[in-house]
């Protein structure tokens, strides 16, 4: 079938169904796919995509089939319940309670199959006074503190995309947490919910910041601390062509190779690196003296070295940078060049095995695997016009 590969990943063999949603769950959905998981995204009659554009460039689809159920219908949730009796894992990000109201609860889905894992993925969690209250990345990065430690002193705090709340609190603990539960699965024969809220995972990624603050070594001021941009050799200096550097010297060994190739090695304001009396003046010399040369320049200067010292990529340049090409960090599926399958597993390493489904694209296909007559197949899949 063109556009299909054949992968021998490390879930090879595990079968995801995945309700679909937007942000988090897909992406776990999409990890899961890359390596080697049969992933059935279940989508909404009439619907093309929850984002506009065309849905073959949707890439955190990627890798999975397309069946198109009407979950409103009784004979939609029975064919959903007859693909759970035969797989591994089940994936949904709706509010806590749409579920249980549609039918399709855990208690339901485990009783048709014991050894289920049932992920949720939300934002405030399934219990908790805020469970059922609308929210998005932002929010719950702000209550769970990680927002008010990015940006600068005495403005108000930097938006930091989406990765921390959706991506990183969210879609990667909703995935570890679904392979947690399948290896139990394998060992025990039991099922489990795996309830992934964005507001714990962030709290989760926060532990070295408690951690820190515990041993009196942070504060929550912003732009002050060690890793906030607070310290003048863990920042980012401007360059003469309005380029940025980003300089990441924690180790003194390694700010000592930065000074020595930036020309500072014996400036007066750059001898005592973790005293934060002389950080001011440290930070004045040091952006005075990347401004003097463009970014260009200071890449041939640091090229090779331990100065911790890089040049500042958007997301379109960072496809061709030298290290990242090297790596095939992306690469190129269908026409459309995209990030590759990560982490890199030595023995069954992920792949892109298709490109995003049109919505409802593999029906039939899906539905005839599984076990259902041509007669009821005919009832579930609407006829093309």
């Amino acid at each position: 079938m063109a556009g299909v590969r054949f992968h021998m990943g490390a879930l090879k063999g595990i079968t995801i169904i995945e309700l679909a949603g937007i942000g988090p769950a897909p992406f776990a959905a999409m990890l899961m796919a890359d390596h080697g998981a049969s992933v059935i995204r279940v989508e909404r009659p009439g619907n093309r995509g929850l984002r506009p554009g065309d849905p073959k460039r949707d890439l955190m689809n990627r890798g999975r089939r397309s069946l198109l159920l009407d979950l409103k219908s009784e004979q939609g949730r029975a064919a959903l319940l007859r693909l759970i009796g035969k797989a591994d894992g089940l994936i949904e990000g709706f509010r806590p309670g749409v579920m249980e109201r549609m039918g399709m609860g855990p208690d339901i889905c485990l009783s048709h199959n014991p050894r289920l894992v049932y992920g949720r993925m939300t934002g405030w969690g399934q219990t908790g006074p805020l469970a059922e209250r609308a929210g998005h990345d932002i929010n719950y990065i702000a209550l769970s503190g990680a927002l008010a430690a990015i940006g600068n002193a005495g403005e108000k705090p930097a938006v930091p995309l989406n990765l921390i709340g959706d991506f990183g609190g969210g879609a990667l603990y909703l995935a570890f947490g679904m392979l947690c539960a399948l290896l139990s699965a394998y060992k025990t024969g039991k099922g489990q919910v795996v309830d992934a809220a964005m507001v714990d995972g962030v709290t989760s990624l926060m532990t070295v910041i408690h951690s820190l603050d515990g041993m009196g070594l942070w504060q929550p001021s912003r732009n002050q601390n060690l890793l906030d941009g607070g310290a003048p050799f863990y920042d980012s200096y401007e360059t003469r062509d309005g380029r940025f550097m980003a300089l990441g010297a924690l180790e003194p060994q390694f700010f000592q190779i930065f000074l020595e190739q930036a020309g500072l090695q014996n400036d007066p304001a750059c001898q005592n690196q973790y005293d934060i009396r002389t950080w001011s003046d440290m930070r004045l010399a040091i952006k005075t003296r990347i401004k003097e040369k463009t970014s260009d320049e200071w890449c041939q200067i640091m090229e090779g070295g331990d100065a911790c010292f890089t040049p500042v990529l958007d997301y379109r340049e960072a496809r061709k940078a030298h290290h990242i090409k090297a790596r095939g960090t992306f690469e190129t599926v269908d026409g459309v060049e995209q990030p590759s399958p990560a982490p890199r597993l030595s023995g069954t390493p992920g792949a892109v095995t298709r490109p995003p489904p049109e919505p409802g694209e593999h029906s039939t296909e899906i539905l005839a695997e599984f076990g259902f007559s041509e007669e009821e197949i005919s009832l579930l899949v609407p006829v093309k016009p």
